[in-house]
């Protein structure tokens, strides 16, 4: 019997967007599949239009695919319906450039964006023929490897995975492709075992089944005890400290179908010392090193060249902060505006809005504008280290509402540590300021104003990780409570479903203990968790039951100060005494100033590391 081409009329025809499918878009590398190339497969446990969107596998897929070397491929998560074909069909999952199994790669990298991705990373591997749990599958199998932000609490996905990488990427996977290169070419001597070996030995490598995890009478982790000799006790980060130095995704490629972000992202630089207790990018990419400035119009120049995109959005955690924002803005905008190019910025901070800027980025296309107050109230905001004052929005939506804009976005979180029903009714004060200021600027209704609520999750490596997040009824009492104070119909109000966030609690404070309860159920039918048309929070449910593990001793569960932390022994550079310190900061309501502006702050990362901030502003 024929095997059935992946990307044939008779599978394609029947599934929504056969595009995610194809491959051979703008930009793709193919190089001969039968050479002896490391064969490196990058995955995204999502949607293609969402991997697709990802800047990290970009730049990793052009980084990859220049060695001489490497072969780097694509592959995401097929829809349901896809998956459904493909299953039918005996089709296991394929590589877009050259359709070939990724059953027969070398190496699949999963970039970890999300918890609640985790259960797709199963399903895609099983589609593929490899088995899920690492333990299961021989030397003839792919290595499996993982990254991104979640990596950083590996041990949920401790089962499954071979080994992570902890940090940024650009230098590492370089390391990484040389090493399996070196391996093959020596006749893979000691087997997946002895590179693993090898590769336990570079910084930011963390193998996990070279630890066994201990658990104390409370049934808390105690410890990670290392196995073998290469295994060290903590893994650190590893860090690019000269982004200029590093290739970027100047050639990416460019989809068939519309993707989340389709448009040039430039990043303008990596960290963010606000402080922001919640928010644990924040203390992943310390410290804040800046692109220069003739760096960023290069690339750009580049990228319009070779994608015809007409759009660049300016992304950083927060892009407001590289101190030559404005001349670039000038800059791109003289250069590039006879082209119909525009320039974006995602966001913008409430006390660096400057309506200048505003008008400068939106010259060519103009959109609704983006603030982020986090909390209701001034008391929440010193609480979470905002740093930002009613003052501040107000003075920002009236310039803008002055100027022209009519259209506002605000982002807020509930569930935060100290959080009252006074602070809930302060998001609703505050978005009512805001259409009410709209009236006294220009005299009418006519504001629109979206409020939009996420559920906060205490997530590891933040001030807030010793935090028991809020359970599910009171995220829902407090949703309720925020729609019954907002009347006036110019605004709008959406959050988040509160059972997700709760899993994504559980999973971001949990230990490799909660391996079993992602593969039961996953075997029960879970994937797509992040997308609400296919979360089943009661599979879910059961499979906790069914395991014996209880979710609220991972989400819920206030931790002492001094218990050991699941992943205690992955650091990102930032002292656990540091984390402390602010987290009872935050119980005084005490601010703590951004350090790369005052002194230094003593969180340790550039000590750890040694690392300095990069301003260019300062230079």
């Amino acid at each position: 019997m024929q095997p059935i081409d992946p990307v044939s009329p008779a599978i394609l025809s029947k599934v929504m967007k056969p595009a995610r499918y194809t491959g051979y878009e703008w930009n793709s590398v193919s190089k001969d599949p039968k050479a002896d190339l490391v064969s490196f497969v990058l995955a995204m446990p999502d949607v293609y239009e969402v991997g697709m969107s990802n800047l990290g596998l970009k730049i990793l897929y052009q980084i990859l695919n220049n060695r001489q070397d490497t072969f780097a491929e694509r592959v995401y998560a097929p829809w349901v319906d896809m998956e459904a074909e493909m299953r039918a069909a005996n089709i296991k999952l394929y590589t877009l450039e050259t359709k070939r199994p990724v059953a027969e790669c070398d190496i699949i990298g999963f970039t970890l964006q999300y918890e609640l991705s985790y259960s797709n990373v199963l399903n895609m591997l099983d589609i593929a023929g490899i088995p899920v749990e690492a333990a299961k599958r021989d030397e003839s199998q792919p290595l499996v490897v993982c990254g991104g932000p979640c990596a950083f609490n590996a041990e949920p996905m401790a089962d499954f995975i071979d080994f992570f990488i902890l940090g940024e990427g650009e230098e590492v996977i370089g390391e990484v492709a040389a090493a399996i290169a070196a391996w093959k070419q020596a006749g893979k001597p000691g087997g997946k075992n002895g590179l693993l070996q090898q590769l336990a030995v570079f910084d930011g490598i963390y193998v996990p089944s070279f630890y066994d995890a201990q658990y104390n009478a409370a049934g808390q982790v105690s410890a990670l005890q290392p196995l073998v000799p290469a295994a060290k006790p903590v893994i650190v980060k590893r860090l690019v400290k000269d982004l200029d130095q590093v290739t970027f995704a100047t050639k990416p490629i460019v989809p068939f179908i519309e993707i989340v972000h389709d448009r040039i992202m430039l990043e303008l630089f990596r960290g963010c010392t606000r402080g922001c207790r919640f928010c644990q990018a924040g203390v992943l990419y310390r410290p804040v090193r800046e692109r220069k400035m003739e760096t960023l119009i290069n690339h750009v120049q580049e990228l319009v060249e070779n994608t015809g995109y007409n759009e660049v959005s300016l992304v950083s955690l927060s892009s407001a902060d590289y101190s030559c924002l404005s001349p670039l803005i000038t800059e791109l905008i003289t250069r590039f505006k006879q082209q119909g190019v525009s320039v974006s910025l995602p966001s913008l901070r409430v006390d660096s809005f400057s309506i200048d800027l505003a008008k400068q980025v939106q010259q060519v296309r103009k959109s609704g504008l983006t603030f982020a107050p986090e909390a209701g109230t001034q008391r929440l905001r010193d609480v979470i280290n905002k740093g930002v004052t009613e003052e501040n929005l107000t003075e920002a939506v009236s310039a803008a509402f002055s100027a022209g804009w009519s259209t506002i976005k605000l982002y807020f979180m509930i569930g935060l540590p100290t959080e009252t029903d006074e602070d809930i009714a302060g998001i609703a004060r505050l978005a009512q300021q805001v259409a009410d200021l709209y009236k006294q600027i220009k005299g009418r209704k006519g504001a629109k104003v979206t409020v939009s609520v996420s559920s906060f999750v205490p997530k590891p490596h933040t001030a807030f990780q010793w935090f028991g997040q809020n359970s599910v009824a009171e995220i829902e009492r407090k949703q309720k409570l925020l729609r019954s104070l907002i009347k006036d119909r110019s605004i709008s109000l959406s959050w988040h479903d509160a059972r997700t966030s709760f899993l994504e609690g559980v999973f971001a404070r949990g230990d490799r203990r909660l391996g079993k309860v992602l593969l039961q159920a996953w075997q029960q039918g879970a994937r797509f968790d992040g997308w609400s048309e296919h979360f089943k929070y009661t599979i879910w449910m059961e499979a906790f039951a069914a395991v014996g593990i209880d979710p609220d001793f991972y989400a819920r569960r206030d931790r002492e100060m001094g218990e050991f932390l699941p992943w205690e022994h992955l650091s990102s550079g930032v002292d656990k005494s540091f984390l402390a310190k602010e987290w009872l900061s935050a119980q005084q309501e005490s601010l703590t100033a951004d350090c790369r502006h005052k002194h230094c702050g003593a969180c340790g990362v550039c000590q750890a590391l040694d690392a300095n901030v990069v301003d260019w502003g300062q230079e």
